[in-house]
């Protein structure tokens, strides 16, 4: 299994669609013409649309400037002389992914009447689907295809973080957003992209995938760097006692990141906790401990460790 992994990351496999379903989860909801009222899940934009404009829109790859005239929790509805659609919430620029339900409305609620310059990044006819980006508009008109054309899998390039979200990070290329899913930030678990990166940071990212017809490029951080899943098994032995640090409290026990990037769990059972202790009584985040491997499955990359008792 170890030896078919690292087959698979030398040639870059590219992400299926189930990767790229999670990239839009909250925001496939295209709204209609109207904010009178909450659009309906997966409602289409109108046959209204004057589908040749929009093609023509999204094959130049122009700045178009439209109208907000709704929204819905996954992002806004624009229009303007025979052209519609939809802007999801993480291609609007000045918008944090992260804020509560309750800022996240009152921002997208600002939002209508003002008039936003825009590029089309995906246009569907078939499915009724005109989707735009204000963040890709801000590299000007022609330089998606500029970069298209040079983007290739494998490739080294840098960028800066334009929004974290739950399900991973974009990053600016200079003229077009990747996106790194949160699966490609790290060779350990993370619970969510922003203890891993942050915003505006310039980093260098591995390009996975390149889409220009559906503008999309998925990026990677985690395969800049060897897979410490490859050696793990050689590397540790079963009752072998390694230095650790907790990452994160949870009702079982406690993960524990090994000094190579490796995280394991250290399963209640395997604390010593007296009765009416838990386990946030007894570890902290950020607090250095030492393990005991207790077993090593690389394939399934999971790692399970006992805190040392004689600590």
């Amino acid at each position: 299994m170890v030896r078919q992994k690292r087959m698979l990351d030398n040639n870059i496999p590219p992400p299926d669609e189930s990767w790229w379903a999670s990239v839009l989860a909250d925001e496939q909801s295209y709204l209609p013409r109207s904010n009178r009222r909450q659009p309906r899940p997966n409602e289409r934009v109108e046959a209204s649309l004057d589908w040749e404009k929009a093609q023509a829109l999204y094959h130049q790859d122009a700045v178009v400037a439209l109208c907000v005239t709704g929204y819905n929790r996954g992002g806004i509805l624009v229009e303007g002389d025979g052209i519609q659609g939809f802007v999801p919430y993480s291609h609007l620029v000045d918008v944090t992914t992260y804020a509560s339900s309750d800022d996240r409305e009152k921002t997208l609620s600002n939002y209508v009447g003002r008039t936003l310059n825009l590029k089309v990044i995906e246009c569907v006819p078939e499915d009724g689907r005109v989707v735009f980006s204000e963040r890709a508009a801000q590299a000007g008109a022609g330089r998606r295809s500029e970069l298209f054309s040079t983007l290739r899998p494998g490739q080294r390039v840098e960028g800066e973080v334009t929004n974290i979200t739950d399900f991973g990070v974009f990053v600016d290329l200079g003229g077009v957003e990747g996106l790194i899913h949160i699966s490609e930030l790290s060779w350990g678990r993370v619970g969510h992209p922003i203890q891993v990166v942050q915003l505006r940071q310039r980093m260098e990212v591995q390009v996975l995938e390149v889409s220009p017809e559906r503008c999309r490029v998925a990026l990677s951080l985690k395969r800049l760097f060897d897979n410490p899943w490859e050696k793990a098994e050689m590397t540790y032995n079963v009752n072998q006692i390694v230095p650790a640090k907790v990452t994160s409290i949870v009702p079982y026990g406690a993960f524990a990141r090994l000094d190579d990037g490796l995280e394991g769990l250290i399963h209640a059972s395997e604390m010593p906790l007296e009765p009416g202790v838990s386990v946030n009584d007894l570890l902290n985040e950020g607090q250095p401990v030492q393990v005991r491997i207790l077993h090593v499955d690389a394939s399934a990359q999971r790692l399970g460790l006992s805190l040392n008792l004689n600590e």
